[in-house]
């Protein structure tokens, strides 16, 4: 409930008042209030300058100092808050001086000032403004009583659902019930004005959900207000949007607990996240299950383009997904994302059609290519390029099969592709199964013992395997990598070119050479 300055003027706790500074800025809203007693003015002025908050103080630490008053006051000022009811007694201030006055005019800050004589307390101050800022002139009249009458009305309403909208728009609020994947499950809308995916972006950022309360939240001139509930030993998001900023956090949390006792009352079974259960099934293979989930999870008819999965994500994971979402956003492609400890899946679809198609590859491999900044440590592995449900599938069997044996094949790479997950899934089947073809592929790289000693064929493998495999056939670059000098990376693949007996860069050497590399990199200890 909106309660401002001249509201609380009223109060009996302020009959001793007297307005100082700014007696036209009395409309101010009031959210909440603050003590300042720090000795340290500064660190006054920063542990209570918050935004719409009344602070009252008897200025003891400074109450002979003039500069380090206007000092407050200039301060409290410039963050915003609502008032300084500052209290008078012989003690410390008996009045506030005229140069603090005029410095609160010159930054807007109402000063209120109260003769302390003994009767009005801080503790019976904060009491009365608290408990005017919750309840109002009227509890009966409050939000909750207001949204429990229809949330505890089971002969009107005929589900959880219809009650909770008609308390909404009574109300001037909204609600979005969304499963920890981000995924809306059940939707209370009054007014359009943000996105939820653009309120979702916002909240990520902040970390809003991560916290035990219910956190505010402003999203483009829109207060929400984020935080966790549970429903029959699942954890879900409640997000509580404030259309005209009417209430303030403490009602909105008593309020978010109020609709969390009603789902039980009601026996609420929120409906199944088919989109959470779509990537989910694809993730672990399960093809026919996705089929069933495409026309509940709005997928009928989608193309799907990459499937991927970032590994050691950890405390990072808002980060990735945040600028997955600006790819997202940017691009307009379709995405499913599920956690799993600290990786993620996603899934990246569109509608149909050639040219859109290609157009999403390309910013998915770019999207990709980006993801490197966020950590170093982090490993992105994605099957892009895709159209067809089964290809995606297939993408993350791939994936999952692979994923382990990557880095021991390319220890310097950490975005692979379906071209080195291609390559690197063949080796495992050759080491599982194929004998036969390990056997020819490990025979190409067969002279470097026979026809050199041990160590110097070690040495040239070694160059070879960093050159074709990590360098992508640069000499410098392979220097780099081995720190060695360019002019030793160019002899030794001289070197290695006549133990081959061919030209190791041409078109028909390099496929199979690059496989025998990498099958040797991943049968090493």
């Amino acid at each position: 409930m909106k309660i401002c300055l001249n509201d609380c003027l009223k109060l009996d706790s302020f009959r001793f008042s007297r307005v100082v500074a700014c007696a036209d800025e009395l409309d101010r809203r009031v959210r909440s209030v603050s003590v300042l007693d720090e000795f340290d003015i500064e660190m006054g002025v920063e542990r209570n300058g918050v935004e719409e908050q009344m602070v009252i103080t008897h200025m003891w630490s400074c109450k002979d100092d003039i500069e380090a008053q206007k000092t407050a006051v200039i301060g409290l000022g410039k963050k915003g808050i609502s008032a300084l009811v500052i209290y008078l007694n012989e003690s410390g201030l008996t009045t506030v001086a005229e140069e603090v006055v005029k410095a609160a005019e010159e930054v807007k800050l109402p000063i209120i000032t109260i003769e302390d004589n003994g009767s009005i307390t801080y503790s019976m101050l904060i009491e009365q403004v608290m408990d005017k800022i919750l309840y109002g002139e009227n509890y009966s009249e409050n939000i909750l009583n207001n949204t429990m009458f229809h949330l505890l009305n089971f002969e009107k309403y005929s589900s959880f659902p219809e009650a909770l909208r008609e308390a909404a728009l009574q109300n001037n609020y909204q609600v979005v019930l969304m499963t920890e994947e981000f995924n809306t499950i059940l939707t209370v809308e009054t007014r359009h004005v943000v996105k939820i995916e653009d309120a979702v972006h916002a909240a990520r950022k902040l970390d809003a959900f991560s916290m035990t309360g219910f956190t505010r939240v402003d999203i483009e001139g829109v207060v929400t207000y984020w935080g966790y509930i549970n429903i029959k030993d699942s954890r879900y998001i409640l997000v509580i949007v404030d259309n005209e900023d009417d209430y303030s956090a403490a009602e909105m949390t008593k309020l978010a607990r109020s609709i969390e006792l009603a789902i039980g009352m009601w026996k609420y079974t929120p409906d199944r996240d088919s989109r959470a259960e779509f990537i989910k099934s694809a993730v672990r293979g399960d093809i026919s299950f996705c089929h069933t989930l495409l026309d509940e999870s709005g997928l009928r008819g989608k193309q799907f383009t990459s499937a991927f999965y970032i590994k050691n994500a950890g405390e990072d994971a808002t980060a990735f997904l945040d600028l997955i979402a600006e790819y997202k956003k940017k691009t307009g492609f379709g995405l499913l994302t599920t956690m799993e400890s600290d990786e993620i899946y996603g899934i990246v679809y569109t509608d149909s059609g050639q040219e859109r198609g290609i157009e999403v590859k390309n910013a998915c491999l770019e999207m990709f290519d980006k993801l490197k900044s966020v950590k170093k440590d982090e490993r992105v592995f994605h099957v892009t390029g895709l159209e067809r449900l089964e290809s995606c599938v297939d993408g993350f069997k791939m994936i999952n099969k692979t994923a382990r044996y990557m880095e021991k094949v390319f220890p310097f790479k950490r975005v692979f592709s379906k071209y080195e997950i291609s390559m690197v899934s063949d080796c495992v089947y050759m080491q599982s199964g194929s004998q036969m073809q390990r056997k020819m592929y490990l025979d190409l790289l067969e002279p470097f013992e026979r026809e050199v000693t041990q160590n110097k064929g070690r040495m040239l493998i070694d160059t070879l395997s960093t050159f074709v495999l990590d360098a992508g056939m640069n000499s410098g670059r392979t220097a780099e990598f081995m720190d060695i000098h360019n002019n030793t990376v160019q002899y030794r693949l001289k070197k290695a070119n006549e133990i081959l007996g061919a030209e190791m860069t041409a078109n028909r050497v390099i496929p199979g050479l690059t496989l025998a590399l990498a099958l040797k990199r991943l049968e090493e200890d």
